[in-house]
Formats: C-alpha cells, structure tokens, sequence
C-alpha cells in the first residue's frame, strides 16, 4: 500500500482543481467561547463545509498569494491526491518580529487523526524559524476537535492578538506555538 508523502508546493501546482476532491467538512457540535472573562465550552451546532467554489477560491485567493509573498505551503499527499496542506506567510510580525502566521492548515475529513496535521504543522515551525520567526501564530478554529489538535501541539493563547485576524474571524482563538 502506497503510504501518504509530504513536499513543498510551488505557484506551478496551484491549479484550480488542485483541492477538487478535498473533504473539508467538520460536523461541529461544541465551541469554545470567551464568556464574562473566562474560556467555556459551549453547545453551537454547525457544519463547517467548503463549496466547490470555496476549494477554488482557497487555491486563488490564499495559498498562491502566500507563496507569490515569499511563504511556504506544504502539502500531504496520498496516490496523487492531496490530503492535508498548510501555509505559512513569509513576512514576520509582532512587537519583536516574533511571529510567522500559519496562514491554513487542513487535512481531509478521512485523514485525519493520522498524524498529517501535526506533521505539516511542524513543517511549517521549521520554516518560520528559517526565517527568523521564535513563534507561530494561529486563528484557529473554535471547535472543541480543532483546539484539542492545537492545544495538544503545545499551542497557548497569544500573547500579542492580531487584530486583523480577529476583524476576519471574530470566533476564532487567537494562538500561538514557541518554535523549538
């Protein structure tokens, strides 16, 4: 059996049909939430799903950009077919210059618990800290599953709050990784 290989993208794989068959969908049940202070977990049932268009969309309108800025996208695959990916932008920022932002990270519905996730994460800190970067800085998903993924990595709340990121994703949990 053909095992799951990871490489570099480059702009020459950023066709649109490069996440044609990828299974976004997350079913969505508990939340975490920010209430009167304090972190909570809390029932907001949803289904977080890509659109056709969306997988395009992600293709064209955040992974070329990324790497058209100097950054890095990592892909995961598995018989030719794209299981997980992530991103990390170039340019540093913070008040020290301390953080690269891992702009996506995704694994395929059916590939995840896998490890693929932890793996193209780290293939991200490592690049950062080519660069320069000691952190990384996470607008991660509020579901309980993908805090879990985040938190067991060693990742914290951020210590600087991006506000950008919060104006795009307001329930998102601002986060951070200290690159090792």
């Amino acid at each position: 059996m053909e095992q799951i290989y990871y490489r570099e993208l480059t702009l020459a794989d950023m066709q649109p049909n490069l996440l044609k068959n990828f299974q976004r969908r997350q079913e969505v049940n508990l939340v975490w939430r920010n209430i009167g202070g304090k972190e909570q977990l809390v029932p907001e049932p949803f289904v977080d799903d890509w659109t056709p268009q969306d997988r395009i969309d992600k293709v064209e309108k955040r992974l070329k950009p990324c790497l058209r800025e100097g950054g890095a996208v990592f892909g995961a695959f598995y018989q030719g077919e794209i299981a997980g990916f992530a991103s990390v932008k170039r340019q540093l920022f913070g008040s020290r210059s301390q953080y690269a932002d891992l702009l996506q990270l995704h694994v395929s519905n059916q590939w995840r618990r896998k490890g693929i996730g932890k793996k193209l994460f780290l293939q991200c800190a490592a690049r950062a800290r080519e660069w320069g970067a000691g952190k990384l800085y996470i607008s991660a998903h509020s579901a309980q599953e993908s805090q879990a993924f985040y938190r067991a990595l060693g990742c914290v709340a951020a210590e600087e709050v991006n506000a950008a990121h919060v104006a795009e994703e307001p329930f998102d949990c601002q986060m951070e990784y200290t690159i090792k």
